[in-house]
Formats: C-alpha cells, structure tokens, sequence
C-alpha cells in the first residue's frame, strides 16, 4: 500500500495519550449513522449523549476529567435524538446541531463555559437550552451538517427526505435546495472556495452541485463497488477528489478522481479487508491524509501529491487495540506549534471516551518551524454570505502560525461581526422603542415638542 519517498512528514508520530488528558465518563448516544460522532473547534469539542431530548456534552481542550451525568452541565433543546453536529469556522463558540425532529437549532456557548474545573472534576452550572435560531425547512430527519469554508454563517443540510438545504442562518433562511438524490446522503462536502459541493449516496454515485443554484455540474456512477457507506474529500485547489469505500471483494479502498474527467478513477490504492467505513481527515496545509476506519484501533497516513503515484506512505501513524467509533480534526489554530504538534485528531470510543492524539513531526530546533506550519485558514471570512450568493469566489483568509507573527498583529486579528438574529434585532428595537417612548415623554414633560 502507497509509495514511500522523502518528506518533512515522512517520521510524523503519534504516542498513546496520558490517561490524565483523556475526557471519559461519557455514556454517548446509541443513534447510527454515517457521522463522525464528535467535532471540534479551536476551543471546544462536542459528543452526543443518551438520553431523551438530544443531548450534548461541550467539553473544553485544556480541561480534561470526567463525565458525571446530574452534576455535570449539557446542552439540550430538541425534541428527538442529535445525529450531528459543526462548529462555526468563523466563531469558536457557535455550534449548529441537526436531530431527528427535523429542526436545524445554532447555538452559542458562553465565554466562561467551563463544565469541569483545572483538576479534571465536574462543576455545578446550569444547562443550555435556549437557541440562538431554529432553521426549519426539512421534512424528515436532517442527518449531517457543514459550515461554509469561507462564507459567513452558511452552513449545508442534508436529510432523509433526499434534499440538501444551503442556509443563511443569520436571517434563517434557505439560499437553494438539491433535490435530484435517489436514496439518503452518505457524506456531504465543500469544495476549497465553496463554490460547489459533492455529495454521495446510498445509490453509490457521487454528485457534484454548484452550491448557489443547486445544479447537478458532474457525477460518478459508481465510485465503489460495495455497499458500505462513501466518504468524500476535496483535495484542496488541485482539482482532484479523493474517495474512500468498499470494492466487489468487500476490502476497503482509497481513490482519486479528475474532476475534468469522473469517467475512471486516476488512482485505486487498496487498503485491508476490514468492515469499517474509512473516514479520511485531510491537512490541507500539509497534504497529509489520516485514515480512520469505524471499529479500527489503527490511524493510517499517506502524502498527497498531484503527480503519480498520488500516494506516499509516511510512519505507521497510530496503533492501538481500542476501537474507534467516531474522529474529528482539531482546527490548525489551535495545536501545539512551538511543540512541532502538526495535526491533533479527537477519537471517540465506547470505552475509553475521547482521546486527543497529537501527531509531531520530530525536531530539535525550539524555534518556530516555518518550513513544516505553511500558513493556514484564519478565523476570519472571506466573504458574507450575501456577497457569496452574489457570486463572490475566495479562498479561505489565511494567518501565520508563528506565535511571534500573531503577537506582533495583536492576537487573532480583526474584530469579529456580532451575530444577529431575527429574534435578537426584535428584541433590540422593542427596546430602542421603550427608549424613545421614555425621552419623547420626558421632554413632553419638560415642554419641549418632539414635532
């Protein structure tokens, strides 16, 4: 399986994590489905819990400790079971989440959430349950969700009634809907700029949609074999798509695709025989792809190359008996730079709970290592989603990773745009109005006309 070559990420390791760094004592929802189980942001991470109305736990990095159900603060709101959810690129603390009772429901966790304390026990606090904004539009189940790579307060739908839904979630409202599915989505995806994204079904064809108007602009047939589910990743600008699944033998299997040209794959590279779908993380910055198989202990990486072979094997990755269910990617902001941390991935267990594994790239340098940290997308958009809709196209902003760069800028840059909601602006002008009502009744007073 793949080539292997020299490469600044050729020795990348990743040690067992610390017990003391582990967050355990989840009891996690029991739903199935095609999701990763946990997503992260710079800040937080979030796993769906059992139990009746949807819960979820939002745990911090830097606190790790246990779960104690009762003592320890959720997030709850809807009236059927989670099956996934995304944190907002542009802002840590906004969390969407999708359930079976049709609803889409933004959240926003506050500045000072901290559910367990520096020692790693749970704090008394009080639940979230108040949304910030409901998107309804789906008529069945809403399955996955995506946030927009570059536009603000976009984020991508898909359900079980075989729609995708983009969304402007700052006004709650639908911008298109694909409705030319035959069976429900696999995997739903971005393309680097956002301008279009793929999809892959049941059916085992995978779609690719322009994302403004909702039309079909190419497809594979049939891009495996095997009835097990499809991931699908954009390999960044260069115009090809990995995909992973099942052959006819049913051993799992790793593609790579020319979007000027879905007739045949331009690379199969086959990987085990194992039953897991494979679930691909991908490094744009670094072009480094992560493996992640359900069920598997083992986490795989290659380098991409737009050339033949495409693949190159770098070390063994990470090795391990205890089985994954679900894995995220922690945003590039938010690593160990000055420790060479190139890549932390969240892993989900039944038993042990979630388990940072951190990959380094070995140096002995202590300064910052511009060679192996290119610069990588930042918490700023590109764009407002009406400037998107327009037919605005960018690549994601990006940001230095020196931490000397950042200081030298003041932090994380410009000053984010407060999120406003219908809800919210209602609240503000019935306020501004009690205001105007009061001074227009205290000049009345004093004889002043208001004329």
């Amino acid at each position: 399986m793949f080539k292997i070559r020299t490469s600044k990420y050729r020795h990348v390791y990743c040690d067992a994590p610390k017990a003391e760094a582990t967050h355990t004592g989840f009891r996690l929802s029991t739903v199935t489905g095609d999701q990763q189980y946990i997503k992260a942001s710079t800040k937080y991470f979030s796993v769906a819990l059992f139990g009746g109305g949807g819960q979820i736990y939002v745990g911090r990095h830097d606190r790790p400790g246990r779960f104690q159900p009762g003592h320890t603060p959720t997030l709850h709101g809807h009236s059927g079971a989670i099956l996934d959810f995304e944190w907002n690129p542009f802002d840590e603390s906004m969390l969407a989440t999708a359930s079976e009772d049709t609803t889409i429901k933004l959240w926003s966790i506050p500045n000072d959430w901290e559910p367990i304390d520096e020692k790693g026990m749970s704090k008394s606090g009080s639940d979230i349950t108040d949304s910030l904004v409901d998107l309804v539009g789906h008529s069945k189940k809403v399955n996955l969700l995506r946030f927009h790579p570059t536009a603000s307060n976009v984020l991508m739908s898909t359900s079980s009634d075989y729609t995708v839904k983009i969304w402007d979630v700052e006004t709650a409202t639908d911008l298109s809907t694909f409705r030319e599915m035959q069976d429900l989505c696999q995997d739903i995806v971005w393309d680097y700029k956002g301008d279009q994204y793929a999809t892959s079904c049941k059916d085992k064809a995978v779609r690719f949609v322009d994302a403004r108007t909702a039309t079909l602009t190419g497809k594979i047939e049939q891009a495996h074999d095997g009835v097990k589910g499809v991931k699908v990743l954009y390999m960044g600008e260069s115009g090809k798509v990995l995909t992973t699944g099942h052959s006819r033998q049913s051993g799992r299997e790793v593609k790579i695709w020319d979007l000027s040209n879905l007739s045949k794959p331009i690379a199969v590279e086959k990987i085990d025989n194992a039953a897991g779908v494979l679930m691909p993380m991908y490094d744009v910055d670094t072009n480094v792809i992560y493996l992640c198989g359900k069920g598997d202990g083992n986490i795989r990486t290659c380098e991409f190359e737009d050339k033949e072979p495409y693949f190159h094997k770098l070390n063994d990755g990470f090795r391990s008996t205890t089985a994954l269910k679900g894995v995220c990617m922690v945003p590039k902001r938010g690593l160990d730079i000055m420790g060479c941390e190139s890549a932390r991935l969240l892993k989900v267990t039944n038993e042990a709970g979630v388990q940072p594994l951190s990959f380094y790239v070995p140096r002995k340098s202590d300064a910052f290592q511009e060679d192996i940290f290119p610069e990588t997308a930042s918490a700023m958009p590109a764009h407002t989603a009406e400037e998107w809709m327009s037919g605005s196209s960018k690549a994601p902003e990006t940001i230095s990773l020196n931490p000397m760069v950042a200081r030298q800028n003041g932090g994380a840059g410009a000053p984010k745009k407060k999120f406003s909601t219908v809800s919210s602006l209602t609240a503000e002008l019935k306020e501004a109005n009690k205001r105007i009502k009061y001074l227009e009744g205290k000049l009345a007073a004093a004889g002043i006309s208001c004329d």
